[in-house]
């Protein structure tokens, strides 16, 4: 990877780190992912992982980007139909961000930042009916969850050899 590719990656990643901060934060409080923060954080990753490929990143992991992020739409989008109210739309929209982030790393990275988003939402959804602080139909915001799970699956795959 080229300087300059290396850096918008960085740049992309950093953008990612600093909106799915705030858009975590936001769903805590209010339930709601606004529809104008995912879509900044969609945007600058599109724009910078895309001058990332055409300048050394390779157009193959934007491609494999692209697919991810349109399959865990998809995924989310069935998650939705399936469940009663249990998936939102903007968890559904935040998914495509996320996999448009995961899958710049790859495909396994796609997988372990999904599972570990459910995993620990799962876990915290135990804690919290285990400490009778919420019932079976207490609703959980999700997407702090999922962005955690991406953050898990970035760290280890940067982090690996």
């Amino acid at each position: 990877m080229s300087p300059i590719s290396t850096a918008l990656t960085v740049a992309a990643f950093a953008a990612f780190a600093v909106i799915g901060a705030a858009l975590a934060i936001i769903d805590i409080r209010s339930h709601r992912l606004p529809n104008r923060l995912v879509a900044l954080a969609g945007a600058s990753g599109l724009v910078l992982l895309a001058g990332a490929a055409v300048t050394g990143g390779g157009i193959d992991a934007l491609l494999r980007s692209l697919l991810a992020a349109l399959a865990l739409f998809a995924a989310y989008l069935a998650l939705r139909m399936l469940s009663a109210g249990g998936v939102g739309g903007g968890d559904i929209k935040l998914a495509a961000v996320i996999g448009l982030y995961l899958g710049w790393l790859g495909w396994g990275s796609v997988l372990v930042g999904t599972l570990a988003g459910f995993v620990l939402g799962g876990l915290f959804a135990a804690a919290m009916l285990l400490i009778r602080r919420a019932k079976r139909r207490t609703a959980i915001p999700f997407g702090p969850w999922m962005i955690a799970g991406a953050w898990v699956a970035i760290t280890l795959t940067v982090s690996s050899p």
